[in-house]
C-alpha cells in the first residue's frame, strides 16, 4: 500500500507543526534551540572567514555568498525571535505570579482582619 505524495506532504507538515509547538511551549527546549542557532551562525561565520573563503569569493560565486549570508542572517533572526518570545512569556508568567501573590496577601489580610474583629468582640463581651 503506497501513499500518495499529498499524504506524505501532510505527514511532513503535521510533524513540523508539532515540533514547532513543542519548541515554543517548553522553555528549556526553546533556550537550547536559541543557543544552538546562535552557535551554528557563529560557526558558519568562522568557517566563512577561514576555511570556506575561497568557495565564498563574491567575484567567482556571487550566489553562494548571497545564500551564505541569508543563511547566517536567518539563523540569527530566528534566535532573536525566539528570545523575544521567551521574554514575553517570562513577563506574562511574572504578571500572573504577582497577581496570585496579591490575591493571597489580600485573602490573608481579610482573614487576619476578621480574626482581629472576632477577638475584639470577644473581649468586649467579656467586660
Amino acid at each position: 500500500m503506497e501513499k500518495s505524495p499529498e499524504e506524505k506532504d501532510l505527514h511532513a507538515v503535521s510533524f513540523v507543526v508539532h515540533a514547532t509547538r513543542g519548541l515554543i511551549r517548553d522553555q528549556n527546549t526553546r533556550r537550547k534551540a536559541m543557543l544552538f542557532l546562535l552557535m551554528l551562525a557563529l560557526l558558519l561565520l568562522i568557517f566563512g572567514f577561514t576555511f570556506l573563503q575561497p568557495a565564498l569569493n563574491p567575484q567567482e560565486h556571487p550566489w553562494r555568498v548571497i545564500f551564505f549570508w541569508i543563511l547566517c542572517i536567518w539563523l540569527t533572526f530566528t534566535a532573536l525571535l525566539l528570545a523575544l518570545f521567551d521574554l514575553l512569556v517570562l513577563r506574562l508568567q511574572t504578571r500572573r505570579a504577582e497577581r496570585a501573590l496579591r490575591e493571597r496577601l489580600k485573602a490573608a489580610r481579610l482573614r487576619q482582619g476578621s480574626g482581629a474583629a472576632e477577638q475584639s468582640s470577644k473581649s468586649i463581651s467579656k467586660d
